[in-house]
């Protein structure tokens, strides 16, 4: 009898263990950075690495003559996406202010200028985390693909 209890409590350390280490951030970091730099080399594309984790690629700076920041207002056109292609967002052109975004556009959308347009690979640390939202699993990286159309 005895043996019918310790089996079943064995596997639930096992399970409670394994699944602290997959939320451990550094692994999580580490995995995401892998990720998004397959899909970087699958896709040809010319990122560049922010210090943040983020990934970017540039199509056009923009010719604006300032940058956005944390306080601004803009105008966007943009979709969302998974690295496996899955759309879960987009809009043909809406107004958002910038501190009420995610930290991966928060760090990514400032290093472009009104008329700007270009790409963010976003870590899931920078996206939604451990959350798990709107058709969007927890711990996913984030494909942006935008246009800043302006600076309001």
């Amino acid at each position: 009898m005895r043996k019918i209890i310790v089996l079943p409590l064995l596997l639930a350390f096992a399970f409670a263990f394994l699944g602290c280490e997959s939320d451990d951030p550094d692994k999580i970091a580490e995995r995401d950075r892998k990720k998004l730099l397959n899909y970087i080399e699958e896709n040809e594309l010319d990122a560049i690495e922010h210090p943040s984790g983020l990934f970017y690629v540039m199509e056009r700076e923009g010719s604006g003559s300032v940058n956005p920041d944390m306080t601004s207002l803009i105008y966007i056109r943009y979709a969302g996406r998974l690295l496996d292609g899955t759309v879960f967002d987009s809009s043909n052109g809406t107004q958002i202010r910038l501190s009420g975004t995610i930290r991966g556009w928060q760090i990514g959308i400032p290093l472009f200028r009104e008329g700007g347009k270009g790409m963010l690979l976003v870590p899931s640390a920078l996206g939604y985390g451990t959350w798990a939202q709107w058709g969007i699993p927890r711990n996913s990286c984030l494909i942006f693909e935008f246009e800043l159309l302006g600076i309001l």
